[in-house]
């Protein structure tokens, strides 16, 4: 049975071994789909772990179920880490002292200490045919029992071992199971005991197709990458008593072990691989930055300092300010459940955060630059198009607190910022006389402040009693082709006096004949 027995006790040995200079954790995904919200969190831990510790960062990518391997998600999964801002320190394409970090390509390895586990007696050649297996679990099931391996083939004897391999039978290899109740310190749930030899048979660590499992596999490559803690998902707590006996069986110390809780969605169901809406590549196309989904993910499931001025007040945090907040006894022990409200928002204050200095606006700059293009050089030519970049900051600063993604600025609502209106209304000869005027009174304007033209347009409107109303609905028409928006000392404002000039004086040409 598996027993939570006190959820805050912490093994002090388990801290002191955290604060050594040794902190090496791994992220260890299986290529079979792309990263997704609750892979990105369990690498987004690891990595501030190690990096308010003082520790490394390993990526290793686990392919040993070769049937499952989708082709280019290991390569894309290490684009995505790198596009979050989580950075490996050993890894496939970095290399390191304990490669290589693809396990299909440490088959000799596993190999070898499979034959010293078969050796030790603790491991044994296991002949039953998957016909069995399936008759062993269609029984169990009705008869109301767990469904698990009967351990037949451990009690084979050496000479029926030896007369199966003369014949070539197909075998796996199997792990001996310690029975009785196992314990370990977890981290985040303080002390676990689990019985698994009374809800599982031996364990497959070896199967007949020449690759171990999981299980075996990620033992192995934790000892000898040096992997000193392991944070990962809750669903791996329950394999955690098998990975210590298998520790045990090379005598070699285990890692100090954490499980994250899960993350779910606002209605409560688990986060799935087939949800297109979770996957990174989606955040990242539909205009999310990197730090903001990172503090969008912190901000379900615990972990820092601060989580109560979080939750209350929503600020944005760098990958630095994190990690010195970051403490794993303050990750919650219940699953997180995600916001998607507060995504827009936390997306704004990154926008608003970038804008703050030159380097980071300037990157800014060039996404919105192409984001424009895109938009609308099939329509216009690019030549027609407002990308004067100083004039892009600027835009972006006046609208750092109206939109939450740089998309917004190209809505149709906001098009008139870099694309001029195409004129097609007829006016009158009164209508025309008045835009002269105020182009040429506008030309003389100093001050082009919101405000400042507020009372510049009341004062002209007065001046050529043009009723008021009448005046800003031919202005923003002229300036934007809208018949709402912002308000039109805002857009003279933001399009400023050259640009609003210009506009002007294309329209008077058009009708002045």
């Amino acid at each position: 049975m598996f027993k939570r027995i006190n959820p805050t006790f912490i093994n002090t040995v388990c801290w002191a071994h955290r604060h050594t200079n040794d902190v090496r954790v791994r992220f260890a995904p299986s290529p079979t789909g792309f990263l997704h919200l609750g892979g990105l969190r369990t690498a987004l831990y690891n990595f501030l772990f190690a990096k308010s510790n003082g520790g490394k960062f390993i990526l290793r990518i686990e392919d040993t179920d070769q049937s499952r391997v989708v082709h280019g998600a290991a390569e894309q999964l290490q684009k995505d880490l790198n596009w979050a801002g989580i950075y490996i320190d050993e890894g496939p394409r970095l290399g390191g002292q304990y490669g290589p970090y693809i396990q299909s390509q440490r088959l000799k390895s596993y190999k070898e200490h499979v034959e010293e586990l078969l050796t030790k007696n603790v491991a044994y050649r296991c002949f039953c045919t998957n016909r069995r297996l399936d008759l062993l679990r269609v029984e169990a099931l009705r008869t109301r029992q767990i469904p698990k391996y009967d351990n037949r083939c451990q009690y084979l004897t050496e000479e029926d071992v030896n007369k199966k391999l003369k014949e070539n039978v197909p075998f796996c290899i199997r792990f001996k199971l310690t029975p009785g109740v196992q314990t370990f310190d977890d981290l985040i749930y303080g002390s676990i005991s689990y019985d698994v030899g009374l809800n599982e048979g031996d364990p497959v660590i070896f199967k007949s197709d020449g690759f171990p499992t999981y299980h075996f596999a990620n033992v192995v490559d934790d000892h000898l990458m040096k992997i000193s803690h392991v944070l990962r998902g809750v669903e791996w707590q329950i394999s955690t008593t098998k990975h210590i006996m298998l520790y045990r069986s090379f005598n070699w110390e285990a890692p100090v072990y954490g499980h994250l809780p899960l993350l779910i969605n606002p209605d409560g169901t688990k986060l799935s691989k087939r949800q297109g809406d979770i996957q990174i590549s989606h955040y990242r196309e539909s205009g999310i930055l990197p730090q903001a989904l990172i503090n969008f993910i912190t901000h379900s499931g615990g972990g820092f300092d601060k989580d109560q001025e979080r939750f209350l007040k929503p600020k944005i945090y760098t990958m630095d300010e994190l990690a010195n907040q970051f403490d794993v006894k303050n990750i919650n022990t219940h699953s997180g459940k995600l916001m998607p409200e507060r995504l827009p928002e936390f997306n704004r204050l990154e926008l608003e955060r970038h804008l703050k200095t030159e380097e980071e606006s300037m990157v800014l700059v060039s996404k919105m630059e192409n984001i424009i293009k895109n938009k609308f050089s099939f329509s216009v030519s690019d030549n027609s198009l407002n990308l004067d970049r100083e004039y892009i900051k600027s835009t972006l600063i006046w609208a750092s607190n109206r939109i939450n993604r740089l998309d917004d600025l190209v809505s149709n609502k906001l098009a008139f910022l870099w694309v001029s209106p195409i004129y097609s209304e007829k006016i009158d000869a009164n209508e025309l006389t008045v835009i002269q005027k105020f182009r040429s009174r506008l030309e003389e304007q100093q001050n082009f402040t919101k405000d400042d033209l507020k009372l510049f347009l009341k004062e002209f409107s007065e001046e050529n009693n043009f009723q008021f109303s009448n005046l800003t609905q031919l202005l923003r028409s002229i300036l934007s082709g809208l018949k709402e928006g912002p308000s039109v000392a805002e857009m003279i404002e933001i399009l400023g006096k050259e640009n609003t000039l210009l506009r002007l004086q294309t329209y008077i040409n058009k009708y002045d004949t």
